[in-house]
C-alpha cells in the first residue's frame, strides 16, 4: 500500500494551575489542560492520526498514563517518538490537516507559531500542514469553556 490515511481526536478538561500547550506552543490563558503529560490535545490528535495510518493502535497504548516516564512530559516528545515509528515503517508524512476546537482562548494569533513548531518537529514543509481553529458556539463542555478538543487527519506515503 503506497498511501495510508489516519484519523486522530483528543479532548482534555481545562483546569486552574496548569499552562496551556497547543501544538507544542505555550498559549497564554488562565487555565491549562488536565492530563498525565502536558495534555496538548493537538499533538495527541496528530499522534493518533499517525498511529492510525500505520494501524499501530493509539497514543494510550504507546504512552500510557500509568507509566511514570510520561508524567508531565512535553507532548512534542511523544510526537517525536511517534514519528520515529512512521520512519521505522518506511513511510513519510505527505500532509496533516487539523482542527482545534476551543471556545477560549482565541487560537488565531498562535496558528502560525503552532504550524511552524509542528512542521519543524516532523521535518515537513509548512504548506503540508493545516491548522484550523473553531469554537463550539457555546455548546457542550467546550462551549462552556471546560475543555478543548482537536481533530487530525494524516496522509502517509510508503518510501522506497
Amino acid at each position: 500500500m503506497p498511501y495510508r490515511i489516519g484519523f486522530g481526536w483528543d479532548i482534555h478538561r481545562l483546569i486552574d494551575g496548569r499552562k496551556l500547550f497547543l501544538g507544542g506552543v505555550e498559549v497564554p490563558y488562565i487555565k491549562g489542560l488536565l492530563g498525565h503529560s502536558d495534555a496538548d490535545v493537538l499533538l495527541h490528535a496528530i499522534c493518533d492520526a499517525l498511529l492510525g495510518a500505520l494501524a499501530l493502535g493509539d497514543i494510550g497504548e504507546h504512552f500510557p498514563d500509568t507509566d511514570a516516564r510520561y508524567r508531565n512530559v512535553p507532548s512534542s516528545e511523544l510526537l517525536k517518538l511517534t514519528f520515529l515509528l512512521v520512519k521505522k515503517e518506511s513511510y513519510r508524512v505527505v500532509n496533516i490537516d487539523t482542527v482545534i476546537i476551543a471556545q477560549e482562548p482565541v487560537i488565531t494569533p498562535f496558528k502560525k507559531s503552532i504550524r511552524q513548531n509542528i512542521a519543524g518537529l516532523l521535518g515537513l514543509s509548512e504548506n503540508c500542514l493545516s491548522i484550523k481553529a473553531k469554537t463550539n458556539e457555546g455548546i457542550g463542555e467546550i462551549g462552556r469553556k471546560e475543555a478543548i478538543a482537536a481533530y487530525a487527519v494524516a496522509l502517509l506515503e510508503k518510501g522506497e
